[in-house]
């Protein structure tokens, strides 16, 4: 191995992640990573992302807003909370029949997982029964489930998994130094209890973050160094960069470099080696180049369609011209 660059320690620390899943992290390990020049980070992320997958391969799911806008949460980057003037407005949750409609929709255009977004704080009984009715709707054409719908219950989470929900996604967003300069209404360990619900009652667990909110690097590593030493690392990670959208607090704030969102990724790989990590939520606004470096570093899953719930993802053929560049077959993951 290279090690130019990276103290000995972490060069050992490194290789080691590479066979054996580590949950003992710490934040001067991460910060390290990130600042390592940017060429030994990629090699390092990409032979690690090599070991575990086949990295001309990408899992490809869809996301549908299943109740969109009215969320008393006030989380500064989303149009859908009610705390904020956007264009947005509040709708009802959708019907079971236009959702398994949707989700036909996405398994022709390629997509394997289909995941479901409720802008809720956390859903009611009666709702969660409307849900559990599209997840067997969509387990039924072949398809892997997703849904998000706020805060669980331990109850509500076997629920779901009594339903055979795949995955729930609950993201961090950020790390818990920085959290509060972004949600007041739920608190990080809020969070953290939801995912470990979801956890304990055997569905997958999907979480992430976003990059570019005003947060430093010391942030970032903070908020991949918590999913990294939760108990078990997420099976599925989306890394998103921030989308701008009018009405939002932070909706004016600096774009972030495109190269530090790629380190984030190749970052994530290398302390979640066998996650699957989401290439989510920014895509619009970046090149090829850069998707590609980040298919490099390690992300190999994407949302296709042309709407990630509010706001804009590529257009599938879009997507299918850049894989066609670069020999990746979209696909389940193996």
């Amino acid at each position: 191995m290279n090690t130019e660059g990276m103290s000995s320690a972490l060069a050992t620390n490194i290789n080691t992640s590479q066979s054996v899943i580590r949950n003992d992290w710490n934040i001067e390990e991460v910060k390290e990573l990130f600042n390592l020049p940017f060429n030994d980070l990629l090699f390092e992320a990409h032979k690690i992302h090599r070991q575990n997958f086949n990295p001309n391969q990408i899992q490809m799911s869809m996301l549908l807003s299943i109740k969109t806008g009215g969320c008393p949460e006030d989380c500064a980057y989303c149009p859908q909370s009610a705390h904020h003037e956007t264009s947005l407005k509040a709708e009802k949750l959708m019907e079971v029949e236009k959702v398994l409609s949707e989700a036909r929709k996405a398994k022709e255009s390629g997509a394997t997982r289909y995941c479901m977004g409720a802008a809720w704080r956390s859903p009611k009984d009666h709702d969660l029964d409307t849900v559990c009715e599209m997840i067997s709707g969509v387990k039924a054409l072949g398809m892997e489930t997703c849904v998000t719908l706020g805060m669980l219950t331990s109850l509500q989470a076997d629920r779901l998994a009594s339903v055979g929900l795949d995955y729930y996604n609950h993201n961090i967003d950020t790390s818990p130094e920085f959290y509060n300069e972004i949600i007041s209404t739920r608190t990080f360990e809020d969070r953290l209890d939801t995912l470990a619900n979801v956890r304990d009652a055997g569905i997958n667990v999907c979480s992430g973050g976003i990059v570019g909110m005003g947060e430093n690097v010391k942030d970032r590593a903070g908020m991949l160094l918590t999913l990294a030493n939760l108990p078990e690392h997420p099976q599925s990670v989306p890394i998103n960069m921030l989308v701008h959208v009018e009405g939002t607090p932070i909706s004016r704030s600096d774009d972030l470099d495109q190269i530090e969102f790629v380190k984030s990724i190749a970052v994530a790989r290398i302390l979640m080696p066998r996650s699957v990590v989401r290439l989510s939520a920014g895509r619009e606004d970046m090149s090829d180049e850069v998707q590609a470096l980040c298919y490099f570093a390690g992300a190999n899953s994407i949302f296709v369609g042309d709407r990630l719930l509010t706001t804009a993802n590529p257009e599938i053929h879009k997507d299918s011209v850049l894989f066609e560049k670069l020999g990746i077959k979209g696909t389940p993951i193996e």
